[in-house]
């Protein structure tokens, strides 16, 4: 598969997750996209913690909001952390954050090319993953996701109706040529 092919397949499918296992080799590739991504000054703040544990991961749940629930059934979910001191930090921009989005994005699209449902999630009580997850109190915990077999016999399966409604802005209200310009009024 190609890399805009998978861009184009990947879609968030949350309420497809099955307790399935993952093969390790699966988890593997996925982390070492993020290990891979790019970063400022490629200082890679990210840190990844990998929850496979059934009681942490039912107590993890908790701290998350209603809507993101369905994680309780993923047989894995990563949480990806850094500290804002350990990236580049100019004219008041804390890089760390986007570096960390890098990292999530890489793996997003590793797991959708592997059929495994990936889904970012910041739904949640941060202060209480931390202290679940004995995270330090300078770090953050910036975003969650679940790792997961679509319930459907394949990830093409479960994503059929979701990308048939799925809609994008026109590249024309996204672009501007040379200088900004204000979208001609409606």
């Amino acid at each position: 598969m190609d890399t805009l092919d998978t861009i184009q397949k990947r879609c968030s499918l949350k309420a497809h997750i099955s307790k399935r296992e993952i093969e390790s080799e699966k988890i593997n590739i996925i982390l070492e996209a993020g290990r891979l991504a790019p970063s400022a000054r490629n200082y890679q703040p990210w840190r990844i913690i990998v929850v496979q544990d059934r009681k942490v991961i039912e107590r993890l749940v908790k701290a998350f909001s209603e809507s993101n629930q369905v994680i309780i059934d993923a047989p894995v979910i990563l949480v990806v952390c850094a500290r804002a001191g350990d990236d580049v930090i100019k004219n008041g921009l804390e890089y760390y954050l986007f570096d960390v989005g890098l990292a999530v994005e890489n793996m997003l699209l590793a797991a959708t090319e592997l059929g495994i449902i990936i889904h970012q999630m910041t739904a949640f009580d941060e202060s209480m993953v931390k202290q679940i997850l004995h995270i330090p109190e300078d770090v953050r915990a910036l975003v969650a996701t679940p790792l997961a077999r679509p319930i459907e016999a394949s990830y093409d399966e479960a994503a059929r109706e979701r990308l048939s409604l799925r809609t994008r802005k026109d590249m024309k209200e996204l672009l501007h040529i040379n200088h900004w310009t204000e979208a001609e009024p409606a």
